[in-house]
């Protein structure tokens, strides 16, 4: 149920503090404002606030004078009331504690410190009020404690000062097996046959305790309580002298009740608290209990301990498209699959939605961690039977070993992970050791996602121009923006080692954004210079797949103040196949820009022809690794031509990446290609060393 929201009334005749104010309390309450101090006291009569805030000096009536009436009113007198006042005005705050005052916001009003300030005294408000619930609910129930006292569901004794009893009620005849007429005169040691849950010790009545220490005595914690008939109890006791009205002791009087059930039900809570719901397995939390166990022993053996962390390869796809009760069901079969392979001596647990783990702490030669990880792989592979369907999953681990790679129960379960994390790059459906290779790579990647995020921030990211040649005139013809990242030393460090990290992380959209306004502002400052260069740029997939992009990409050009055609965006296969219709749609309205589009590394992806050409591509360009080996290998040369003729064939462009030698310039040229870029022309340039060397466009190769 929903906490109603606390009121606060704010007396001020100054509008500024009263915004100041209410700007610092609004988040916290519901707020009322007065600005005639004459108004105050009706509107708190009626709304009976949580909490007052009052200004000291008002015209008509000062807020000493409002605190007055207030404190007055024994309905809303115990409201409490912060009066604002200036700073160190230790005079008016005096006077102000001695009307009733709670505490004081300091002019000028500093919207934090009051906001803590009126939260502070909400939170007390609000305590009180619970308490005084509680207190209203305890008086309710000590009345009716009062009146059901013969018929209460706890076993009530009474003995007289010999420890005799002479009152037992239902329940503890019940309990203890004695009807009334037996019980009663028998000492109650002999009623009450009392034992150590744990040791079956005897234990003395705590009523017997309290006739002789005169003062309430409660049973120990493992009480059992064993009944005439033999049946036992676990009880809970409390006994208390009975004092006359003379103050002479006249005997003691014990109360008990049967905790069978509810030690039963916490036995099943604490199960509960540290196993998987739905596999019953050792969760997250016994696991590290467990591994922190496991920690010590064999820190004291000199054994090693391993952990497996296992991860359910695709399973979302699964989980996603057939529903959470599939979901659950597989997650079901694995449990039992796994726990039939781990032995005794190890914990498997389930700490994940679709993650287990295996502590192993019995690292045998005929055991070891890497035999168990390959029975785990083959039981995964097994198909699951579906509805009728067939499904086959696999299983990506990650093992960590104490001592050898981790000090600690955290630092087993990081690199566990990481190591699992390897797997899945790997290729899935295998298992991987954590490693200090591995270490290095985390902090590796950590290393560059700072710098990239870095770089992003304040706008440095490194724009390298790769030239683009005509083969005919051998000069210059645009060039393709090339993004790189620097390092403190001043290193560069390239894409290949931060755009899978960018993709991953959703940063390739900023880094996107960047690299296309740099690459329009250079188009600008050539244009400024009289010289018309075409700039390529990269696009992910990521932000193929923005419905819009397109706007981003003309928003850009436009705040350039250039020519789109000035501008070519290159995609690659896979970005165009990867949705259909939602690429295509983009596509078109990219060209409706009237940028030029480029299918990059063409030859290498999948599309069809019938799919390429529905898409309003503009030029096709020859992946490198066909041009390396076009003079080497005739399949390679024979994959150039055909892609030369289709673009020909087609109205396209056709430009060659990766020329690196003069055999790779003359065959290109013989086969009629029209653009090439490669280091036998000239390596990448930052833009500044372009602008310098080719904005004239008097180069050649």
């Amino acid at each position: 149920m929903e906490e109603e929201k606390q009121t606060v009334v704010i007396i001020d005749d100054e509008p500024t503090t009263v915004l100041l104010l209410q700007t610092a309390v609004e988040p916290l309450a519901m707020v009322s404002t007065v600005s005639k101090s004459t108004d105050a006291f009706s509107l708190i009569k009626s709304l009976c606030p949580d909490l007052i805030v009052l200004d000291i000096n008002m015209p008509e009536l000062s807020g000493f004078d409002v605190c007055k009436q207030l404190k007055s009113s024994p309905d809303i007198a115990s409201i409490p009331v912060i009066f604002v006042t200036s700073h160190n005005d230790y005079a008016n705050e005096r006077k102000a504690l001695s009307l009733g005052a709670i505490d004081f916001i300091s002019k000028p009003i500093d919207i934090e410190l009051c906001r803590m300030r009126v939260k502070n005294h909400l939170l007390i408000q609000r305590q009180k009020k619970m308490l005084s619930q509680v207190n209203s609910k305890l008086e309710a129930e000590r009345q009716q404690l009062s009146v059901t006292l013969k018929s209460i569901a706890d076993g009530v004794i009474s003995t007289n000062s010999l420890g005799e009893i002479v009152f037992i009620n239902p329940v503890a005849q019940r309990l203890t097996g004695y009807c009334e007429r037996d019980a009663l005169s028998r000492p109650i040691s002999e009623v009450m046959n009392l034992r150590d849950a744990v040791t079956n010790a005897p234990l003395l009545n705590p009523a017997i305790m309290a006739l002789d220490v005169k003062r309430p005595v409660a049973a120990s914690m493992n009480t059992e309580l064993i009944s005439r008939q033999g049946q036992s109890f676990r009880i809970e006791n409390m006994a208390s002298p009975i004092i006359d009205e003379k103050g002479d002791l006249a005997g003691a009087v014990t109360v008990f009740q049967d905790v069978s059930e509810v030690l039963e039900m916490s036995v099943k809570m604490t199960h509960l608290t540290h196993h998987d719901h739905l596999t019953g397995l050792p969760n997250r939390v016994l696991l590290h209990d467990r591994i922190e166990q496991a920690v010590s022993r064999s820190f004291a053996s000199k054994q090693s301990i391993a952990l497996l962390l296992l991860d359910i390869d695709n399973f979302k796809y699964l989980n996603d498209s057939l529903g959470h009760q599939v979901g659950d069901f597989v997650i079901s079969i694995f449990a039992k699959r796994l726990s039939r392979i781990v032995g005794p001596g190890s914990t498997l647990a389930r700490v994940g939605g679709d993650e287990f783990a295996c502590l192993l702490t019995e690292m045998e030669a005929n055991y070891s961690a890497d035999r168990l990880a390959m029975a785990c792989l083959q039981v995964s592979r097994e198909p699951i039977d579906i509805d009728g369907q067939l499904h086959r999953l696999s299983l990506s681990i990650g093992i960590s070993l104490y001592p050898q790679d981790a000090v600690n129960a955290e630092e087993m379960m990081r690199h566990a992970d990481s190591a699992m994390y390897r797997s899945k790059s790997k290729g899935k459906d295998t298992f991987s050791f954590f490693s200090n290779e591995l270490q290095q790579e985390i902090h590796r990647r950590i290393e560059i996602e700072l710098k990239l995020r870095q770089a992003i921030e304040s706008q440095d990211l490194v724009i390298f121009l790769q030239p683009k040649y005509d083969f005919d005139s051998k000069q210059i013809h645009g060039a393709e923006s090339l993004v790189r990242i620097r390092d403190q030393h001043g290193n560069i460090i390239g894409p290949d080692d931060f755009i899978p990290l960018a993709e991953e992380t959703g940063l390739i959209h900023e880094i996107g954004r960047q690299v296309l306004r740099k690459s329009c502002e250079f188009v600008a400052r050539c244009s400024r210079e009289g010289e018309d260069v075409k700039i390529a740029v990269n696009v992910a997939a990521k932000q193929l797949a923005s419905l819009g992009f397109a706007n981003e990409v003309k928003e850009i050009i436009n705040n350039a103040g250039i020519n789109p055609s000035s501008i070519e965006l290159e995609v690659t296969e896979s970005a165009l196949m990867n949705d259909f219709e939602q690429t295509k749609i983009v596509l078109n309205e990219l060209s409706a820009l009237g940028v030029t589009l480029a299918l990059d590394d063409f030859g290498t992806g999948y599309s069809s022809l019938s799919y390429l050409k529905q898409f309003p591509i503009d030029v096709l360009k020859i992946d490198r690794s066909f041009v390396i080996d076009m003079d080497k290998n005739i399949q390679s040369h024979d994959i150039v031509t055909a892609i030369v003729n289709l673009a020909q064939s087609l109205g396209l462009k056709i430009v060659a990446e990766g020329i690196e030698t003069q055999s790779h310039f003359n065959g290109l040229k013989a086969l009629g290609c029209q653009l090439g870029q490669g280091y036998f022309m000239c390596r990448p340039l930052e833009m500044e060393h372009f602008f310098a060397k080719y904005v004239d466009g008097t180069a050649v190769a």
